[in-house]
């Protein structure tokens, strides 16, 4: 029995560049064999990223025997077609966020996955960052009491007049689908259990239709998320939550490395004044941690604890948002 997972990635991404290529080698369970590029570009990015080996189409990596594992970072309008792809070929699939876009393709993409018996999980990757336990352990314990209120923002400048995918409303774009999906997903984790209606409001470009700025409140049983996103702002990804004798700060939530003190996970404990008395800092990469879960998940035969179930239901959360944008 093999120790580490083959991995295979179908594109070029910046975001495969950037993060998962690291991550991967990074991860001790794992290893990075093939790429896949349709642009022509296979064995230059495989020669760059340390691969043995480079396809010049999606289709020839699946057709590998010794790929155990994929990950897919291509439009979010092409997740659904090749995460199914990829379970006809016996492999296990790690798909970016939003792993498609509505609740059926959901549907679908899960029967694909358990009628070849694969694991494939939607690549929240913030989740696996230590910071987050250490949130969810002060709430309960009840250091900030009952919790009322918890409000994520995720945001940074795009140049609005680019063909950045984003902004591609056949390819999923938008700022909602992109980044506002963590700030529906952290207040889904950290409350367990789900929005009871939501509302959401947007600006978008004319041409395009598409939601550069969206502002949302999700109403739980007993706390209101509020919730923004935008391509149109200046870079900020965090959360707090508020309770009847403190709050929890979290300024680095979904991308601690972007914190120039080292990429530090950073998490502020206040009183019911707003006075700091506890603050913790974590060195991780989520990225990395992300990796290690699923490789080892793989290895073990044993199913992810980011199911297919919260991925359709955090999927139906955006469908009714997107609904109230109208």
């Amino acid at each position: 029995m093999t120790d580490k997972v083959s991995w295979g990635i179908l594109s070029t991404a910046n975001i495969a560049k950037k993060s998962m290529v690291p991550a991967i080698h990074e991860a001790k369970n794992a290893e990075l064999v093939g790429v896949a590029s349709e642009s022509g570009k296979a064995k230059e990015t495989a020669e760059q990223w340390g691969a043995d080996k480079y396809y010049e189409s999606y289709d020839a990596l699946l057709n590998d025997d010794t790929i155990d594992a994929v990950y897919i970072p291509l439009p979010n309008a092409l997740h659904k077609e090749w995460v199914i792809k990829a379970a006809q070929h016996k492999k296990h699939v790690l798909v970016e966020k939003p792993a498609a876009l509505n609740s059926e393709d959901i549907i679908e993409m899960n029967k694909a996955a358990e009628k070849n018996h694969i694991f494939w999980m939607e690549a929240f990757m913030y989740q696996f960052h230590p910071q987050h336990q250490c949130v969810k352990s002060w709430l309960f314990d009840g250091r900030i009491g009952d919790i009322t209120r918890i409000r994520a923002s995720f945001s940074f400048p795009l140049e609005l007049s680019s063909s950045n995918i984003r902004l591609n409303k056949e390819l999923g774009g938008g700022s909602l689908y992109d980044v506002g999906c963590y700030c529906v997903h952290v207040s889904r984790f950290l409350l367990e259990e789900e929005p009871i209606k939501v509302f959401a409001t947007a600006r978008k470009l004319v041409d395009s239709n598409i939601d550069i700025t969206t502002s949302a409140i999700l109403t739980f049983e007993k706390v209101d998320a509020v919730i923004d996103c935008s391509f149109n702002e200046a870079k900020v990804n965090r959360y707090e939550v508020i309770g009847t004798k403190g709050s929890i700060e979290v300024p680095y939530a979904f991308r601690p490395d972007h914190n120039p003190d080292g990429g530090k996970g950073v998490v502020i404990l206040k009183n019911v004044n707003g006075e700091s008395v506890d603050y913790q800092s974590f060195e991780a990469n989520q990225f990395t941690e992300q990796v290690t879960h699923f490789s080892q998940c793989i290895l073990s035969h044993k199913s992810p604890h980011y199911s297919p179930e919260n991925t359709y239901n955090n999927m139906k959360v955006l469908e009714a948002l997107y609904k109230s944008l109208g």
